[in-house]
């Protein structure tokens, strides 16, 4: 029996759009998305967003854009239509959000669509609809201002059916909408937006002027004024390429990657060499656990960026990624080391939101002679006392201690109404249960932990000596040979001469193979094998040698720990101002070398409410 030979046909026009749609169209959010962009390319300065059922049902987006009339309406809604490139158009040289004519005829495809838009000049609006991919002809609408469009999209995927089973819940989709329009608004604080979900409006904020301090006023809006207290300004420039924005603090970290803001001459994008970088820049910082909290813009010309490498334009590529990845790198760390000593204002805030919890489970102790709801059988409130120790505090005399307990070391400085020095952090006073120095500061005080501290500032001392002399190297005997593969042996061998300096020296070994000659000798023994993999496997997922590092910086935090005064160790006054004075002179001395704080410091308007005196 012959094979019956297949026929090649060419798809119905129907067909191909939704098969497009799906690239451009994956949930309510790309709708959004798409909508959004189109009305900033038309130079809208208020853009009003409203979704039902986690836009299933409706997305609105309204914009006081220019608008089009009833000849570019016809046109906005048919594939690869667009009035934002060129015939001639160099697609290295795009300066819109859009340029793909895709959008709108894809959400035609598969939705009921509506636009109404009017310009200026006309007398009237105009609008057009589009359902599962047949348009009707424009029509005459009311005007609904001076200018701009209104997109309705209704029944989302009602034409593709099979799309709708892959949705995720209402919450879910509502928080990937927020999200996209969150990052939007970042990327265009000159805008303003309104996020609405039929009974609340999330999102309201006004445009900004385009400057530093209007950026920050926008991502404090929308990340929190935590992140404005706690963030670090970047700015760093070269070779054309300009880097600005702001980065948290290593002690203002989260738990995950989803709060870092990357955009690419004013796009949104996740991109592995921007986040790779990032992670790099912090790598001295955090735990590998934690994640920075950033917002960082990069600005370069069209041509040295690709942002047509996917359809939903969320990945870009650079002509030149190590100029950018080498920049984002060095700006973060010089960004995070003029921050020197400073800490995060959530640690200082953290620990009076416990005092404050703690004395109202008290005070309901008191009052109703039973624990707070919630807490446990096992609770009890502090034993009141009559220690004659303790009677000057409350017969309003001096509380100064006059004889020194074990675990309580004051440090004499003057007479009680000498103000201390004027030092960032403080003059000592005291140490507790010989762990933890408290400082007197001109408007507050600071508890230091000895032993993180002086961990960061040793850690920081031999990081200084080792890029003075270099990383000493321990020659093999026999070389090892490693086979990778060709992929991943070219990862590594292209980063050949980085490595180097790192005390790692390698060359080429055949066809996917990599020969090992030195080693760093402060790691001692490696298991060269497992080293190389992890280090493949981090390039070609971050495009960063973080396995290394990481080897580096586990032997040298270890070391440090070592080398660090211990926890339990009494202090005279000397020292503990010394140690004071080196954390002030030393940066990322906030931190310890896991992002965990050496220091909080409450400040006395802080201290007097929780006293009742304010």
């Amino acid at each position: 029996m012959t094979a019956v030979p297949h026929m090649i046909r060419r798809l119905p026009a129907q067909t191909v759009n939704r098969i497009a749609a799906g690239e451009v169209i994956e949930r309510p959010a790309s709708v959004i998305k798409e909508l959004v962009e189109n009305a900033l390319d038309a130079g809208a300065t208020q853009i009003d967003i409203r979704y039902e059922d986690g836009g299933r049902t409706v997305i609105t987006v309204t914009d006081d854009g220019k608008g089009m009339d009833t000849a570019n309406l016809s046109l906005a809604v048919e594939r690869h239509a667009t009035s934002k490139l060129p015939d001639d158009a160099d697609l290295l040289n795009i300066a819109t959000m859009g340029f793909r004519g895709e959008a709108l005829p894809s959400i035609g495809s598969v939705a009921r669509l509506s636009l109404t838009s009017q310009t200026e000049a006309d007398d009237s609006a105009w609008e057009l609809r589009v359902e599962g991919g047949a348009k009707a002809e424009p029509r005459p609408a009311p005007r609904f201002g001076l200018h701009g469009t209104r997109v309705d999209v209704r029944d989302l995927f009602y034409a593709t059916p099979a799309r709708l089973k892959f949705l995720k819940s209402e919450r879910s989709e509502s928080m990937a909408i927020s999200d996209v329009v969150k990052r939007l608004a970042m990327a265009n604080p000159h805008a303003g937006f309104t996020l609405s979900n039929g009974n609340r409006t999330s999102l309201r904020m006004t445009g900004t002027p385009l400057s530093e301090d209007g950026r920050l006023v926008r991502l404090s809006k929308i990340l929190g004024d935590d992140f404005g207290a706690n963030a670090v300004s970047v700015d760093a420039e070269r070779e054309g390429v300009i880097l600005s924005g702001f980065a948290g603090l290593p002690t203002f970290s989260r738990g995950n990657s989803a709060h870092q803001y990357l955009f690419v001459n004013g796009r949104p994008v996740r991109d592995k060499l921007l986040h790779g970088a990032v992670r790099g820049a912090y790598q001295d910082f955090l735990a590998r656990d934690r994640h920075p909290v950033v917002a960082l813009y990069l600005d370069l010309p069209h041509e040295q960026v690709d942002v047509n490498v996917h359809p939903a334009k969320s990945e870009v590529r650079f002509r030149n990624p190590g100029l950018v990845r080498g920049m984002i790198v060095s700006a973060l760390r010089n960004a995070l080391s003029d921050a020197g000593h400073r800490a995060s204002t959530t640690v200082s805030d953290y620990a009076l939101g416990r005092i404050q919890t703690e004395q109202q489970n008290y005070a309901y102790q008191g009052r109703y002679g039973g624990p707070p709801r919630g807490i446990g059988r096992g609770y009890a409130p502090p034993p009141f006392t009559n220690d004659p120790s303790l009677q000057p505090l409350v017969d309003g005399m001096s509380g100064r201690v006059e004889e020194t307990a074990d675990p309580f070391t004051p440090v004499p400085y003057g007479e009680p109404s000498t103000p201390p020095p004027n030092y960032p952090l403080g003059t000592a006073r005291a140490q507790l249960h010989e762990t933890y120095v408290v400082a007197q500061t001109q408007d507050g005080i600071v508890i230091v932990d000895q032993h993180a501290a002086h961990e960061r500032l040793v850690y920081e001392e031999m990081k200084k000596k080792m890029e003075g002399q270099g990383v000493p190297r321990q020659a093999l005997l026999i070389p090892d040979i490693v086979e990778l593969g060709e992929s991943d042996s070219a990862r590594i061998l292209a980063r050949k001469d980085e490595l180097a300096e790192m005390g790692l020296v390698i060359e080429p070994f055949g066809h996917g193979a990599i020969c090992v000659r030195e080693t760093p000798a402060l790691l001692g023994e490696v298991n060269v094998q497992g080293l190389l993999r992890d280090m493949a496997d981090d390039l070609a997922e971050y495009d960063e040698a973080l396995s290394l590092k990481e080897r580096f910086e586990h032997v040298c935090g270890t070391m440090a720990c070592h080398g660090s005064v211990r926890a339990g160790r009494r202090l005279n006054g000397d020292e503990m101002n010394a140690l004071l004075r080196q954390m002030e002179a030393t940066p990322h001395s906030g931190q310890c070398n896991h992002g965990r704080p050496t220091y909080v410091e409450l400040k006395l308007a802080d201290i007097e409410r929780l006293f009742g005196r304010r």
